[in-house]
């Protein structure tokens, strides 16, 4: 019931995961990052171990392949999972035969897509000439793609939530954005990203350093 994009940025060393689904707060369980090690979105029936313990071992060294299988392997649920991952150097992509039509992933260079209970198949083709194609700020492809795969058609149930977090060396006020409950999540994401970039403009490097700080206090 959801669609979504694990990437990484070459330039910066950004990971990043967004995502909109029909189903409330998909912020809450299924994006995944870590800056230096790299970034998780585990959905359909979601395990959020796929996450956490994905992030620990490649941490630890795994490859993101190695890292999700092993973890696939143990998961009596799995056949229900889907799940992509990216780390520095591979990615990965996994699509249970118990998830719900339309469904699948697509692997491409420093990225992957997926969806289950998809409008249409093609919803994965429009992100992904989205992203191949987009070019600037990474958190801004991300959100392409997420546009891009809306008008495509989405989730064929609706629209709900959506949210994009990225692990940066130098976070920023839109590296951790979520719309939780809307009728139209995906813009109401973007709004808030532009937003977040007006604020930076305004206040420059040092404020906006200190406007990160005060967020992450109101966060904890």
């Amino acid at each position: 019931m959801t669609f979504s994009i694990v990437a990484r940025c070459r330039k910066t060393g950004e990971f990043g995961v967004a995502s909109s689904t029909a189903a409330p707060c998909v912020g809450a369980m299924l994006p995944y990052a870590e800056e230096g090690v790299g970034a998780v979105a585990t959905q359909a029936w979601v395990n959020v171990n796929l996450g956490y313990q994905g992030l620990a071992l490649m941490r630890q060294g795994l490859s993101v392949k190695s890292a999700i299988n092993a973890l696939l392997d143990e998961d009596s649920g799995r056949v229900r999972r889907q799940v992509i991952a990216i780390d520095a150097k591979s990615i990965f992509g996994y699509t249970g035969v118990g998830c719900t039509e339309a469904k699948g992933h697509i692997i491409g260079e420093d990225f992957a897509v997926a969806g289950n209970i998809l409008a249409d198949k093609r919803v994965l083709d429009a992100m992904v000439d989205s992203f191949k194609k987009s070019k600037g700020e990474f958190t801004a492809r991300l959100l392409s793609a997420l546009e891009a795969g809306q008008a495509a058609g989405g989730d064929s149930r609706g629209r709900i939530s959506s949210v994009v977090l990225v692990a940066s060396s130098t976070p920023r006020l839109y590296h951790n954005i979520r719309v939780d409950f809307s009728n139209d999540p995906i813009k109401e994401l973007k709004g808030i990203y532009d937003k977040c970039i007006k604020l930076e403009e305004q206040f420059g490097d040092d404020d906006g350093e200190e406007l990160r700080i005060r967020s992450m206090r109101v966060q904890r």
